[in-house]
């Protein structure tokens, strides 16, 4: 009897959607269980509840943490060049040329200004808005001014602007503007050592 019921609990296992489970003995006088009402001699067997435990929902896996994305860059709402103007022509025997660049709003600590000469950077980075650029050659050029912040990256930088550097040579200059007596020794292109003599007096000092 034991292995009967041992049976009835195996099948009930394999069939736990089952609402209710017959019985009878067959014309072999084995005891058969089954979920489908017999004719006959089959009863209806009283089952007692499973102890099944609900399966527990599938653990959403937590999301991961976002990750830490660097802060945009601080932006400006300005940046240009104010000397030289666009297209501005520059007149200099040596090739020298202030540059004045200014933002908005003003410079943020820790960033810096570095200025470009034909995409080229003509010095260090630094907090000062004017530069000083000597011995350009006579031609077309082109500036821009970028802004740096701690770790080097560019916060801004403007489009490339345009100048020309005309080169007037001594001979040119003194074209200009000849040369007085007072001026050799003094005027680049009025070397002392072209100072033409002075005119000695034919007149003899009276005694």
């Amino acid at each position: 009897m034991i292995r009967w019921w041992l049976a009835l609990g195996l099948a009930l296992a394999a069939l736990p959607g089952v609402a209710q489970v017959y019985t009878y003995i067959d014309a072999q006088g084995n005891r058969v269980f089954t979920d489908q009402p017999r004719p006959g001699n089959a009863k209806k067997v009283q089952v007692s509840p499973g102890n099944r435990m609900p399966t527990p929902p599938a653990s959403t896996p937590s999301a991961p943490a976002a990750e830490a994305r660097p802060e945009p860059l601080f932006h400006y709402e300005m940046l240009r060049l104010l000397i030289p103007e666009p297209d501005a022509t520059i007149r200099s025997t040596s090739g020298e040329l202030i540059v004045s660049v200014t933002s908005e709003p003003g410079l943020k600590k820790g960033h810096r200004y570095r200025l470009l000469l034909d995409g080229q950077p003509t010095g260090a980075p630094g907090p000062s808005p004017v530069f000083a650029l000597s011995n350009i050659d006579r031609g077309t050029h082109h500036l821009a001014v970028e802004i740096l912040d701690e770790q080097d990256r560019i916060v801004e930088r403007t489009a490339n602007q345009p100048f020309h550097m005309q080169r007037m040579s001594l001979a040119q200059k003194r074209r200009i503007k000849p040369c007085a007596t007072a001026d050799y020794g003094q005027r680049p292109e009025c070397p002392l050592a072209e100072k033409p003599e002075e005119e000695k007096s034919s007149i003899l000092p009276f005694f």
